[in-house]
């Protein structure tokens, strides 16, 4: 398949659980879960759990295992907003090949609903939180799509129907 972003590593962020197997997430995550940020122009670090369709995210490219996110007003300026939700089905954990297939087709196959265009097309790219095995073994099925503009751009203002 042929695409204006072809040569673009996407980037993965991997979702755990707050509690597992009762190990501390502060010395396994990337965006320390210790930290609430007062100013609602930088975000407030939310559980990456409660993250839904339309959130906006200040994550700059945060890779690995993650417990929170900086969620932000969309109306101020921000790296990410997720626009789709995908849910695996339930069964054992089907490899992290399997996950990262169905979150680039899923999140590819949702991206012009969002944006107005198709990912071909368009300026913007996409990334995801995904669920790893350990928090798929607590139930965690979802994959939540986020789009992203691949020069690190940040915007205002939600990119739904921006048709770029």
């Amino acid at each position: 398949m042929s695409n204006t972003h072809s040569g673009l590593r996407r980037r993965t962020l991997a979702i755990v659980l707050a509690a597992v197997a009762g190990v501390s997430l502060a010395s396994c995550s990337l965006i320390p879960s210790n930290v609430v940020d007062s100013n609602p122009a930088d975000g407030v670090d939310s559980d990456v759990f409660s993250v839904a369709v339309g959130d906006c995210l200040n994550d700059d490219g945060v890779e690995g295992e993650i417990s929170s996110v900086p969620k932000i007003d969309c109306s101020e300026p921000h790296d990410s907003e997720a626009f789709a939700s995908i849910e695996m089905a339930d069964g054992d954990y089907p490899g992290d090949d399997a996950i990262f297939a169905a979150a680039d087709s899923g999140c590819e196959a949702k991206f012009e609903a969002f944006v107005g265009i198709s990912y071909a097309e368009s300026v913007f790219d996409f990334s995801y939180f995904f669920p790893t095995a350990a928090s798929w073994g607590n139930g965690d099925r979802e994959i939540i799509c986020l789009i992203v503009d691949p020069a690190g751009k940040i915007t205002s203002g939600s990119l739904a129907g921006a048709a770029r």
